[in-house]
């Protein structure tokens, strides 16, 4: 039996809490995750009709989507059990016949449809088909739960004329409690990119000596994600690094010096899921003032991983960390959150977040970046970060880098 790429049961106790008959997502990230496909290059312009997936409550309705026609390929290899409607975008392809290496062209290409394609994509067409989705499945008149984080309001104006018949709500909430439990697979993504991100991490410590250049670690950096990525088989899809040398953790920074603080905070993308991981070093002996930062932030932190586990309010977890810190010694402390989910997003920091307004209580399945970090213009940037899974006994933590402030 084919399965889906979601957690179907928990996706419809989430919109029976809701109240809603489906959710329907645009966001290019939400639709690869609904349907285990990427929707490909036209929701580069990420807007709402370039695709679309209709998840249904009832988990015994297949869910629906529409994709770009050149993704027909892709659809067919995932085999998921998604139904898929295709609009034409502006590529065109075509297909070679049986031919030998001297037949011309004229008998080499199949005939075709030769229409005339759109500039980019048309949206009408495209929400056309979605609403014929719906429809088909019962839901034109239906309670619909729509990703408005994302969607441009020029497309939620598109999208209320192609659905006169539903009541278009806000599902963003839904949809994030939905996500922020991940899949095996996406547990799977996010520890290989935890290990290539400390991989790099400990390539670029090897580059660090006085009057090395910020530059020049984010290179080895690089190459050390794709020595590893290339030992172990492994694609990646892009890497980045928040690295600062000295005394300014937001200026342009200078060549390293004797006892400058350096901060390195990575993270390694695979299949669009960003791992995150930080940590402090020192070149050479750190003063007095940066030894108790450090130290204050890693009780902090160790608080937080020692008490984070399933039935915690994140809430909670904040409260502990801040407390901690300040006690530890900086009583001045006032992060806003120390830490967030983590998923295939734009942007590695993706909801719940670790924070005093957050309702959320820590579940099985769901992967954190836990933070505490502290930039002191004059004295360094400093973090410690860790990547995390909550599991029914407490956590298991994905980077294994000693958290002390390591001198080189």
């Amino acid at each position: 039996m084919k399965q889906d790429p979601i957690d179907r049961a928990r996706a419809q106790r989430l919109m029976a809490a809701a109240q809603l008959d489906a959710l329907v997502v645009f966001q290019p990230e939400h639709v690869a995750y609904a349907t285990g496909t990427n929707p490909g290059v036209a929701a580069l312009f990420r807007r709402a009709g370039a695709a679309s997936a209709l998840v249904p409550a009832d988990p015994a309705q297949r869910i629906a989507a529409v994709m770009p026609d050149l993704m027909a390929g892709a659809v067919r290899r995932t085999d998921a059990p998604v139904d898929v409607a295709f609009h034409p975008i502006w590529v065109d392809t075509a297909v070679a016949g049986p031919h030998g290496p001297d037949d011309p062209l004229s008998a080499v290409l199949a005939a075709g449809d030769h229409s005339a394609r759109p500039s980019t994509f048309d949206p009408d067409a495209a929400f056309a088909l979605l609403a014929e989705q719906a429809r088909r499945l019962g839901l034109a008149q239906g309670r619909l739960g729509v990703d408005l984080g994302f969607v441009p309001a020029a497309d939620f104006e598109r999208l209320k004329a192609a659905l006169p018949g539903a009541t278009l709500l806000d599902g963003t909430d839904a949809l994030r409690r939905l996500r922020m439990v991940e899949t095996a697979a996406e547990i799977a993504r996010l520890r290989e990119a935890a290990m290539l991100g400390e991989a790099g991490h400990a390539r670029a410590l090897a580059a660090v000596r006085p009057s090395v250049e910020r530059a020049e670690l984010s290179l080895a950096y690089a190459d050390g994600v794709r020595g590893a990525a290339a030992a172990r088989g492994v694609t990646v899809g892009g890497h980045w690094d928040y690295i600062s040398i000295g005394p300014d953790p937001w200026g342009p920074g200078r060549p390293a010096q004797t006892g400058d603080v350096l901060k390195f905070d990575v993270g390694v993308v695979i299949g669009g899921y960003s791992s995150d991981f930080a940590r402090t070093v020192c070149l050479g002996a750190p003063s007095r003032a940066g030894r108790e930062l450090h130290a204050a932030l890693l009780a902090g932190l160790e608080a937080g991983l020692a008490a984070l586990k399933p039935g915690v309010g994140l809430a909670a977890i904040h409260a502990l960390i801040l407390e901690t810190v300040r006690k530890a010694g900086v009583p001045s402390y006032a992060r806003g959150h120390f830490g967030h989910g983590l998923g295939n997003d734009p942007f590695s920091e993706q909801w719940p977040f670790i924070a005093g307004d957050c309702d959320v209580v820590a579940e099985p399945g769901m992967v954190l970046a836990v933070e505490a970090p502290h930039y002191v213009e004059g004295l360094g940037g400093f973090i410690i970060e860790d990547q995390v899974l909550v599991t029914e006994r407490g956590l298991d933590i994905m980077t294994t880098t000693p958290r002390d402030l390591l001198r080189l």
